[in-house]
């Protein structure tokens, strides 16, 4: 299976200033990359390189085999859909209206964006607040809702582009049975053929989660690799600069990271 995302030697500029360098990775259908790695890394950088926003210096980013750079916008949000950090919203729009959103860019008609939705605020647990005001919600279920809004972006397969989640950080705000719920989510939509790249901080979390991690530090690759490989009691460590444990789940075998000693 050819990769759907393909990054080859990738380096950005940002003001004279080097924020990524030489890194290279492929994502293919079905499979979920976490980047992970302290802050100041690269990470959010790289994952604007790649929804668009920041224009490589240097390497190659081909997405559906095609280079990223002769993607119309309109052919991106088709089939690339991205949760970014911060998502401000003040208007008084319902929930529904906000997941609505994401539908936008497609001409499927009403009955099908209705349906999508649904399915897409089921999964992420907030079908129950559809009617509520965004702006009323906590910072959990507006991270929850804004989720659904991308995953309902990207939830039908039009089986010619392939489909791309970029998040940045999604579980942010939530409560440990709503990180899990989330990532479960993330998960099952990505077991459905969507290519999945994001921002984790909790490296548990994404190791329980997750086909491969890409560690970034100062810009560059410091590993990548299935979860077993990477979180590693040495390549974690290095990483943070802080001595950790690393345990096998008893249940699964994915590495676990306790602060050390």
């Amino acid at each position: 299976m050819n990769p759907l995302l393909n990054i080859d030697h990738l380096s950005v500029q940002v003001s004279g200033r080097e924020l990524l360098s030489d890194v290279s990775f492929a994502v293919q259908p079905g499979e979920v990359l976490s980047i992970i790695g302290p802050n100041g890394a690269g990470k959010t950088t790289l994952l604007r390189t790649i929804s668009g926003d920041l224009e490589p210096a240097s390497g190659s980013l081909f997405f559906g085999g095609q280079r990223l750079s002769q993607w119309s916008t309109a052919e991106r949000a088709l089939s690339m859909a991205v949760l970014t950090q911060a998502n401000p919203l003040s208007f008084p729009f319902t929930v529904a209206e906000v997941v609505a959103l994401g539908r936008t860019p497609h001409s499927t008609g009403a009955a099908v964006d209705h349906q999508v939705c649904r399915a897409a605020m089921a999964a992420l647990d907030v079908a129950h607040l559809s009617g509520r005001l965004y702006p009323s919600l906590s910072g959990g279920e507006k991270q929850r809702v804004q989720l659904a809004r991308v995953m309902a972006q990207i939830w039908r397969d039009d089986g010619k582009r392939g489909r791309l989640l970029l998040l940045d950080e999604p579980v942010t705000s939530l409560d440990l049975g709503h990180q899990r719920q989330l990532m479960q989510a993330v998960r099952t939509f990505a077991d459905s053929g969507v290519a999945v790249v994001m921002v984790v901080h909790d490296i548990t979390l994404a190791a329980a989660y997750s086909d491969h991690l890409l560690a970034l530090q100062q810009g560059q690759c410091a590993a990548y690799g299935t979860p077993e490989a990477v979180v590693t009691e040495a390549c974690i460590s290095r990483l943070f600069d802080t001595g950790v444990t690393v345990l096998s789940h008893p249940h699964t075998g994915k590495p676990v990271v306790l602060p050390g000693d």
